[in-house]
This record gives structure tokens, sequence and C-alpha cells, in this order.
């Protein structure tokens, strides 16, 4: 059996003693220690939620600015794509009409270098002829 004598008032004494001295030197230190880091960690969680909200919020902005962009992009190349269509059409139209204007006035120089060789010629012919006539009568008509 346990005997309570004055050794183990004493041993009772002594560790409360520790207790307090451990509890004042080391125990409310750590946790000291422990509720701060464990501040430090959750502010810093905080921050980083925060942040990551900023970004996120960021993103959507840019991802919105990026499709107004490519909007207004696809805006101006159809725009340019009209406009070049328009020009092409107009080039090639003044093309067909200096095409058919020259066309023309090449066919008439045509006709008339070919009215002109029928003019000569029919000249030729005919003293061609007069002179085959003269040949063949031996006379002059």
């Amino acid at each position: 059996m346990i005997e309570l004598n004055l050794a183990f008032v004493v041993q009772l004494i002594n560790f409360g003693i520790l207790v307090f001295i451990l509890n004042t030197f080391l125990y409310k230190p750590i946790r000291k220690v422990l509720a701060d880091r464990r501040q430090v960690i959750d502010t810093a969680r905080e921050k980083a939620v925060a942040v990551d909200l900023e970004v996120q919020e960021k993103m959507a902005a840019y991802e919105a600015r990026l499709r107004d962009a490519k909007t207004e992009a696809a805006g101006r190349r159809a725009e340019a794509l009209k406009q070049a269509q328009a020009e092409e059409t107009a080039v090639l139209e003044k093309a067909r009409k200096q095409a058919s204007d020259s066309l023309g006035a090449i066919r008439d120089r045509v006709a008339k270098e070919a009215s002109d060789a029928r003019a000569l010629l029919t000249k030729q012919a005919e003293a061609l002829s007069g002179d085959i006539c003269e040949k063949i009568l031996g006379r002059s008509l």
C-alpha cells in the first residue's frame, strides 16, 4: 500500500512547482509561438484566397477584352474584305472597259486598213487587168 508521509507531500509540492515553472517558461511560450504561427498561416491563406479571387477577376476581364478584340478584329476583317471585293470589282470593270475600248479601236483600225487594202487592190487589179487585156489584144485600150 501507499504510505502518505512527508515525502509524498514534498513530491506533490515539487510536482506543483514543476508544473508551474514548465507552464510559465515552456508551455505558454510554445503555445504563444504556435498561436502566432497559426495566425500568420491563416493570414497568408486569406491573402492567397484574396489574390486568387483578384487573379480570377482579372482573367475574366482579360478574356472579355480578348473576346471583344477578336469580335472587333473579325468586323474589321469583314469590312476590309468587303472593301477589297468592291475594289476588285471596280478594277475588273475598268480593265474590261479598257479591253473593250482597245478591242473596238483595233477592230476599227483593222476595218480601215482592210478597206484601204481593198481600194489599193482594186486599183492594182484594174491596172493589171488593163495590162493583161492589152497584151492579149495586142493593142492599147
